[in-house]
């Protein structure tokens, strides 16, 4: 074959699209944190998926079209920096074929390598060892390796061969990937995906898996707040676990949510998907049976209210990302406008951010993404909008540093000295986190055992044990200092309130010149959130 038609392309983004949804858990797996944050391969699926769905219906024979489109709806469905990354690739892929009916060797060699600028620029640090140096690698290969009477079929196996190995070497290039044993996430997801082009390419369209026996419970309604949750999990069944029950485990997950929907399989594994307010509690239940393989919780979303345009414009607002109905009032009481669902373990897309900003309805907007795995797709939102809108990004990586940043907002400040304010208050506070480990792993001098609580500090794991509350005090001493004046500990949902009013008395006792707060921000999988200052 020497030249692809634009409906041949549309089955190839689609087979990838498809290739990848089969094969995301797979690379949740390869996270090199043991946190249950339902990562990169939940965030390059649902990104492709949007793009999916942006040509379903396209029936043009130009590939411009097809790629325009379909880079479109990447764009917009674009989640963590593995999405937007891949958005990107194509981005400047779908640029270079502008104008063409058809894709020549030449020009595929050349979109490629668009893309892989286009990727690259999207990047403000870019880190090798990483999806980057796939499409770097792999691009040039083809560019250099191709010419004029090679096939597309030669030069997609050109292009994944090298990919593979770019892959393989990918721990030679992160230190972390070394010591843990494994290879790049996102540069895994971006083989999926040619992976998943080659075979359409080939006469061999990848259909979405359906295998399992599937059962479903549905009751009637809907959750009109609350969340998604889409689980892999595994039975253990050697004695250190309880004997899971079916029947008890349906009537447990269906009075504490709807929409139950789970699949049996061989080897004692178990998919679940589930609309539940409290998806802690269902993680707190599922522990006492086995081990999590990959967990996605995500926010319900319904029908938006409609912005009212002829409203007047606000001079100012803030947008912050918020994952738990406390942690939305907390935001709320220190002057936060919009609030956008999500965070670790649960990315908002471009588009949520293109939605906030509308409605935010400022000339002056703050966007607070709290996590740094949302900051990419915050970035690409604000280069999106309006000229007559100025959008900016303060790049807080945690729920802290959020609070903090957005309580030094000031209405009767400009626009530049709100903006410098609110980015050096990030610096005023250090932030950590406990949650369960999902599986064993060592890492940085730490050893993690599944199910265990760690205690994190940024990015590094500074304790894992048994208990949630000693995971929270070995983190207090890890992040206390003699300068430390306060402590703001966040409480999720599977802290009971007799537990908060406890934790604040011990610690009251423990710390008597330090002030602290202890709130409930009934957030889901981490027990706790500290801020100390």
């Amino acid at each position: 074959m020497k030249k692809i038609s634009g409906q041949l392309l549309k089955s190839m983004f689609i087979s990838a699209s498809n290739n990848l949804f089969n094969h995301y858990p797979e690379i949740d797996a390869l996270n090199v944190f043991p946190v249950p944050d339902g990562d990169t391969g939940m965030n390059m699926n649902l990104t492709m998926s949007s793009g999916a769905k942006e040509i379903s219906n396209k029936n043009e024979d130009d590939v411009y079209s097809i790629a325009k489109a379909f880079s479109r709806g990447l764009l917009m469905g674009a989640r963590g920096n593995s999405g937007v990354i891949t958005s990107q690739i194509f981005r400047g892929f779908a640029k270079a074929l502008e104008g063409k009916e058809e894709i020549t060797a030449y020009d595929l060699a050349t979109a490629l390598l668009e893309g892989k600028e286009a990727s690259y620029r999207a990047v403000m640090r870019p880190v090798e060892g990483t999806i980057l140096t796939v499409i770097r690698e792999a691009s040039d290969a083809l560019y250099h390796t191709g010419d004029d009477d090679t096939s597309i079929e030669e030069c997609f196996e050109i292009l994944l061969t090298e990919a593979r190995a770019s892959l393989k070497r990918t721990p030679e290039l992160l230190p972390v990937l070394k010591e843990v044993g494994c290879v790049d996430s996102g540069a895994a997801g971006l083989v999926v995906i040619f992976e998943g082009m080659q075979k359409a390419l080939l006469g061999e369209f990848v259909e979405k898996s359906t295998e399992g026996k599937q059962i479903v419970e549905e009751k009637e309604g809907k959750l009109e707040n609350g969340y998604s949750m889409s689980l892999a999990f595994s039975l253990i069944k050697d004695g250190t676990k309880k004997h899971f029950i079916e029947k008890h485990f349906r009537d447990f997950a269906l009075h504490h949510g709807h929409s139950l929907n789970y699949t049996l399989e061989k080897d004692d594994k178990i998919k679940i998907d589930l609309q539940t307010l409290h998806p802690g509690t269902i993680l707190a239940y599922l522990q006492q049976f086995g081990e999590f393989e990959n967990i996605s919780i995500l926010p319900i979303k319904h029908d938006e209210e409609k912005v009212d345009v002829n409203s007047p414009r606000k001079k100012n607002a803030i947008i912050a990302v918020s994952f738990g109905s406390g942690l939305d009032d907390l935001f709320r009481q220190v002057g936060v406008d919009v609030i956008v669902p999500g965070g670790q373990t649960m990315n908002p897309s471009i588009q949520d951010f293109v939605d906030a900003i509308k409605k935010a309805n400022a000339h002056n907007i703050f966007i607070l993404p709290n996590n740094s795995n949302i900051v990419m797709a915050a970035n690409q939102a604000c280069e999106m909008i309006d000229d007559d809108c100025d959008a900016r990004v303060v790049p807080s990586k945690t729920i802290p540093q959020g609070l903090v940043s957005a309580m030094v907002f000031s209405q009767t400040s400009d626009v530049n000295a709100n903006f410098n304010n609110m980015k050096a208050a990030l610096k005023n506070v250090r932030s950590g986190q406990v949650t369960f480990a999902i599986k064993d792993t060592d890492i940085e001098g730490v050893h993690v055992t599944k199910n265990y609580y760690m205690g994190l500090r940024d990015k590094f794991i500074v304790t894992c044990v048994k208990d949630k509350f000693e995971a929270l005090n070995n983190l207090l001493a890890n992040m206390i200092k003699k300068d430390s004046t306060l402590v703001n500990i966040i409480c999720g949902e599977d802290i009971l309130e007799s537990e908060i009013a406890e934790l604040q008395n011990n610690l009251a006792a423990n710390y008597k010149d330090i002030q602290i707060n202890v709130v409930s921000g009934k957030q889901p999988v981490y027990s706790f959130i500290v801020g100390v200052e």
